[in-house]
């Protein structure tokens, strides 16, 4: 079985006095998808960490759920019955030749960042990669977002490339850096 894909994982790791000590990594159900359109919309409203530029709405969501609940799946990681982020796997291109390549994305709640939770989810989506048969994973993260590229690297991707003002968001142009991982 692999964790987070057939099954879950709990993971023992420092949070708030406030909180469990547990963390839950596990797919991503329908009940969750109010609280990853929390997290998601965040990033949206206020970082580069997506470039999206306008909030994803309920229905959207909606979409985004059961476009993620097969062979590219999401996962949440949850304490204290709280989900405090996501990562999911998206077709990397669609064109039949790249089927064997994803693309991770990972975000974390404001609140539970800098304690080991970003790794647990990006892990997760490695063990479903592997688990759904996949060779490639590619990370696209905007450049300035200097604590994904980290975390990407400590889980084994090298950085293949970036695009040199590829998006534009919050008035200015964005580099993005491309990682991957051949599993």
């Amino acid at each position: 079985m692999y964790p987070g894909v057939a099954g879950t994982r709990v993971y023992d790791r420092w949070m708030p006095i406030e909180q469990a000590s547990r963390v839950l990594v596990r797919r991503a159900l329908d009940r969750d998808a109010a609280a990853i359109l929390r997290i998601y919309n965040a990033e949206v409203l206020t970082s580069t960490a997506t470039l999206d530029l306008v909030p994803r709405t309920d229905e959207g969501q909606r979409a985004w759920m059961t476009a993620h609940s097969g062979a590219y799946p999401a996962l949440v990681a949850e304490a204290a019955a709280t989900v405090i982020g996501f990562s999911s796997l998206s077709p990397y291109r669609p064109r039949p030749g790249y089927s064997t390549a994803v693309e991770d994305s990972v975000y974390v709640a404001a609140e539970a960042r800098g304690r080991g939770v970003g790794r647990l989810l990006l892990e997760g989506a490695i063990d479903a990669a592997r688990a759904h048969g996949f060779h490639s994973v590619v990370g696209r993260i905007s450049a300035e977002q200097t604590a994904s590229i980290r975390l990407h690297e400590a889980c084994g991707f090298t950085t293949v490339g970036v695009e040199r003002e590829i998006g534009r968001k919050f008035g200015r142009f964005i580099d993005v850096a491309i990682v991957q991982l051949l599993l």
